[in-house]
């Protein structure tokens, strides 16, 4: 599953990273030719948050729905 995502602001990043952990598949952040684990809120940092993000989810035993209901808020 893939979509994009907008952090605006370090609150949002926080809310974001704390959102991801919860679930067991694996988050990666897509921004150009950069690709960082989603649930580093340190390597979103080292992202520039006002170019679109990418969040490709390898799903691991998570419902699907429960992800997207999870991470509507983020969407761009």
């Amino acid at each position: 599953m893939q979509f994009n995502i907008k952090l605006n602001s370090i609150d949002e990043v926080r809310n974001f990273v704390n959102e991801v952990n919860r679930f067991q598949s694996d988050f990666d952040l897509i921004s150009g030719r950069y690709v960082i684990d989603a649930k580093s809120i340190m390597g979103i940092f080292s992202l520039d948050l006002s170019k679109p993000l990418t969040l490709d989810i390898h799903e691991h035993g998570d419902d699907p729905a429960e992800l997207e209901k999870a991470l509507a808020p983020f969407k761009a």
